[in-house]
């Protein structure tokens, strides 16, 4: 019983965190595009500071989201 109760728990919180991991990547790719297109279109010194500052969260979120893509595959075949 108690095998069940952590084996569901555990398949839930990895649903959870993994929707959660793919919607901060979303969101961070649409901030940085805007602003590199705010500091291409004004040519603000902050926006382009604030644009490649944002690579930081976005690299280890888009090797989170290759690893969950690569499970998924995995499950399928």
């Amino acid at each position: 019983m108690i095998a069940t109760v952590v084996t569901v728990t555990s398949t839930f919180l990895a649903g959870t965190f993994g929707a959660a991991a793919v919607a901060s990547l979303i969101l961070f790719l649409i901030m940085r595009e805007l602003t590199s297109a705010h500091a291409e279109e004004t040519g603000s010194p902050r926006s382009r500071i604030l644009s490649h500052t944002l690579l930081v969260p976005i690299a280890p979120l888009l090797v989170a989201f290759a690893f969950i893509v690569a499970v998924k595959v995995l499950e399928v075949l």
